[in-house]
């Protein structure tokens, strides 16, 4: 005769209910077997199948564990930190975030002895966790409550112009496949892709995602400016995070150290956009910034870069030269990288083999060998620079001069039959050579190397549809630096605004200087001259430094006074 197994000793909540005679032995032993089964809590079978009365569960599991009970319906849940927590652990769990206090925060819980749940959700987020006892039955309201409310307040932003979008991200492995589930919530998902097709469509080049106590803001870097164009819930902040960190394939757990990542955003059959994403931890979340990385930018053409007749014709003369240096200089985010691509992209055929280091990647062109340097693993601009040596190079550009080493083995690819492409961040034309001298490179190496000097600012554009005219005082015209003959008939718009443009402004327009190197300049070099000697000796030759080649464009209504002010004031 066969003798079934006793039942299991009941412990922990279930054990006290029975000693208070809410429920039987026998209930407490079924009700956990079936929850078990069900894969839900033990206390959310027995309100469920109103085995018990909720409140008595809740006095009952305060008194036995010493964890204060309180009444849900007595506190703000608008106001819970719920994002701190993600969804799915929220339900697995059945624990809601109610408040924070400095490093603790404090769960709503209807078992207290699911030290296994706080303990998870501890990890998750680096916090301490602190358990209050509240009924069943309004905590799962609560809870799907707070769940609605965070997806509502997406789902206002979002509108429903999303709903037939097709837009994949591509990407480079699997290792965030996982995660990539749990943070796919729809709201989510349709907010982040209509912020990232938003900032495509204004062309904007950044985009920042920026925490803060109260507040969380979303700007777009517009024409060299950046625009607030979102406030969403501080609220949904790490939920922001998690969803970027997942579609560039970070470590979504790892929010103490920054982290760098990509995201390619496939529009179409024929159009990519890449994102160059980065995390940085700051004092209330993190924030997040996106470069976009359009391969579009380098076929603009060099017509739309915004070169006078001369100084175009000596920008196209010397990237036709077999060997020499060709150096641009200008301040981070100065458009350096688009107008050397614009010339690589003009000597770019199948005859001449074209090799480039940068940090990072930012354009990706087909026929051009782009190698990003790592530094991390010893691939620095000088080791890539002494690789393409040994690769048969016709051209030849490094994302950056930094250092003596660089410069050397530039100058010598230069003097040995390459043509070089690179940068430096100087103010000037002239202080570039400055800059090589004082980092150490003999005078005759570079007299001897480098043939062409470009300094470059980029400027906000006018609308063509909005902007107006305004009236300039004489003396501050000629104090701005026009000649008495131009302000006689001088036209000088100012910006207005319409809803075809950005304040007033629609794209931009470099500003150049562009200054080969003549015999005169050499000589110059070649005895130590001062940059401000090599300036004189430039405005001798006709070539106008920035602040002349600024006030063309504004006397052709291209840009204004004030935006030629803010770019090339010193």
């Amino acid at each position: 005769m066969a003798s079934s197994k006793p039942p299991i000793a009941l412990s922990g909540l279930a054990r006290r209910l029975v000693k208070d005679n809410l429920i039987t032995e026998d209930t407490a032993h079924k009700a956990l077997a079936e929850a078990k089964k069900k894969k839900i809590p033990f206390i959310s079978h027995l309100v469920k199948e109103k085995k018990a009365d909720s409140r008595a569960i809740a006095m009952a599991a305060s008194q036995e564990f010493g964890v204060p009970a309180v009444d849900l319906e007595a506190l703000d849940i608008t106001q819970a930190p719920v994002t701190l927590v993600e969804e799915k652990l929220i339900r697995a769990h059945h624990a809601l975030p109610v408040f924070q206090r400095g490093k603790r925060l404090f769960l709503a819980v209807s078992d207290p002895t699911n030290l296994q749940g706080l303990d998870e959700i501890k990890f998750h987020t680096g916090l301490g966790t602190e358990a209050i006892v509240v009924e069943e039955e309004k905590l799962a309201a609560a809870i799907e409550a707070a769940m609605r409310a965070q997806e509502s307040s997406i789902a206002d932003m979002v509108g429903s112009d999303l709903d037939n979008l097709d837009v994949e991200f591509a990407q480079e492995d699997e290792k965030t496949s996982e995660s990539d589930a749990e943070i796919d919530e729809a709201p989510i998902v349709k907010f982040v892709n209509k912020v990232l097709l938003d900032a495509i469509n204004k062309g904007a080049s950044d985009l920042h995602f920026e925490p803060y106590e109260k507040a969380y803001r979303l700007r777009f870097r517009i024409d060299g400016m950046l625009h607030e164009v979102a406030s969403p819930p501080v609220q949904l902040g790490p939920r922001l995070a998690a969803r970027l960190k997942v579609m560039s394939n970070m470590n979504l757990a790892e929010k103490r150290v920054p982290q760098d990542g990509r995201i390619k955003m496939v529009l179409s059959k024929n159009r990519a956009i890449d994102f160059r994403v980065n995390t940085l931890p700051t004092l209330y979340g993190e924030k997040i910034c996106m470069r976009i990385l359009d391969p579009t930018s380098a076929d603009i053409g060099i017509e739309a870069l915004g070169f006078e007749e001369e100084q175009r014709k000596a920008f196209e003369s010397n990237i036709a030269k077999p060997y020499g240096m060709i150096l641009v200089t200008g301040p981070t985010g100065s458009g350096k990288t688009v107008t050397l691509y614009t010339g690589l992209n003009m000597i770019n055929t199948e005859t001449i083999n074209i090799s480039t280091a940068e940090d990072p990647v930012e354009i990706q062109v087909f026929g051009i060998n782009q190698v990003p340097v790592n530094a991390a693993i010893g691939l620095d601009f000088a080791a890539a620079l002494r690789a393409f040596l040994r690769q048969d190079p016709d051209v030849v550009m490094v994302g950056e001069i930094r250092d003596l080493e660089t410069a050397e083995i530039s100058i010598k690819a230069a003097q040995t039959g390459h043509l070089v492409f690179s940068t430096l961040h100087t103010n000037d034309a002239p202080q570039t050579l400055t800059r090589l001298m004082n980092m150490g490179v003999p005078p005759f190496n570079i007299a001897s190397a480098v043939n062409l000097i470009m300094a470059q600012r980029l400027a906000r554009r006018l609308c063509k549809n909005c902007k107006k005219t305004v009236d300039i005082p004489r003396e501050a015209l000629l104090e701005e630096g026009f000649t008495e003959d131009e302000v006689d008939d001088l036209k000088v718009y100012a910006p207005v605004g319409c809803d075809k443009c950005t304040e007033g402004y629609k794209g931009r327009v470099g500003i150049y200087q562009v200054m080969p190197i003549s015999e005169a300049m050499s000589q110059i070099i070649m005895n130590s001259g001062t940059s401000l000697e090599l300036a004189a000796q430039a405005e001798k030759e006709g070539i106008s430094d920035l602040r002349k080649s600024g006030l063309k464009k504004v006397k052709d209504g291209v840009t204004s006074l004030q935006e030629l002010n803010r770019v090339t004031k010193e």
